[in-house]
């Protein structure tokens, strides 16, 4: 009884920072449901007049939400692909193997989690201008099929520590090479290490506004973040409107993570691990 008794407190301040996070949520899906004029009145407003639906139906009249749909996904399917195949070989290969300069190519590796974006964002685009991939999905697509991001072999190497090595010089004896290990053994084992990274990755390409702002000119290629621009105006802008695109595009993230949040908290808790 003591002992859960100890327990309220931490859970009462859980509970509050929990409500505290959800606050902008409702105030984006309250200001979805009212004109203009309301998300702006002084004092505001908790609840519309009327609820206005037809903000969601105006949305997509307005913009091709089909269109920007398809954009997305055209990036967002080999991105997923490579970045997770991509970075659980890197992972592997730090964790398992033994070359030379292992411990100096990760370094280098943490090392690039380091550098803002921002530094490498002009470098980056005058490269992909010089090889013709400006206004192209490639810009957005090919690295991804080049380790994947620091972080993910990171989070890999790490979750690959945790897994005995007995199991690896067991399959060896039974005449396994490290290919067979690692689609037989390990991979089978880290799975919600995996998932974890499937889902960073989904957030990152699903909400990235600066990358297609940058790299594509065609409005027939924009993706759904950048879509979303075409309910601002020059002049005035229609909040409402705004609000109910932002409310779409939050759905599909808040369904996975509801889904999928058993195996995200795993894969994030069994990353720790003794240097290999």
């Amino acid at each position: 009884m003591v002992n859960r008794l100890k327990k309220y407190p931490a859970f009462i301040l859980l509970v509050i920072g929990a409500l505290i996070s959800f606050i902008p949520f409702l105030w984006l899906l309250r200001s979805s449901l009212m004109t203009t004029t309301e998300i702006f009145i002084f004092p505001p407003k908790i609840l519309p007049e009327t609820f206005q639906w037809h903000n969601y139906k105006d949305v997509f009249d307005i913009i091709d939400f089909g269109l920007y749909f398809k954009n997305t996904m055209i990036i967002m399917v080999p991105v997923l692909i490579g970045t997770i195949s991509t970075c659980c070989m890197c992972g592997y290969a730090f964790a398992r193997l033994r070359f030379p300069g292992r411990d100096i190519w990760f370094a280098i590796i943490i090392g690039t989690m380091m550098l803002p974006s921002a530094v490498t964002m002009i470098p980056t685009f005058l490269m992909w201008s010089e090889i013709g991939g400006v206004d192209t999905f490639w810009p957005l697509v090919f690295p991804a099929f080049f380790g994947g991001g620091g972080f993910n072999i990171f989070l890999m190497r790490q979750f690959f520590l945790n897994i005995p090595k007995e199991l690896d010089e067991a399959a060896i004896l039974d005449g396994a090479n490290y290919f067979q290990i690692f689609t037989k053994i390990m991979l089978p084992l880290v799975k919600p290490a995996l998932l974890v990274i499937g889902f960073f990755t989904f957030m990152a390409v699903w909400n990235d506004f600066f990358g297609p702002l940058i790299y594509l000119n065609d409005e027939s290629k924009y993706t759904l973040a950048l879509g979303l621009l075409q309910l601002r105006g020059s002049y005035s802008s229609d909040w409402n409107l705004m609000m109910a695109g932002s409310t779409i595009m939050i759905l599909p993230a808040i369904v996975i993570f509801f889904f999928g949040q058993r195996y995200f908290i795993q894969g994030i808790s069994i990353t720790g691990g003794n240097k290999g």
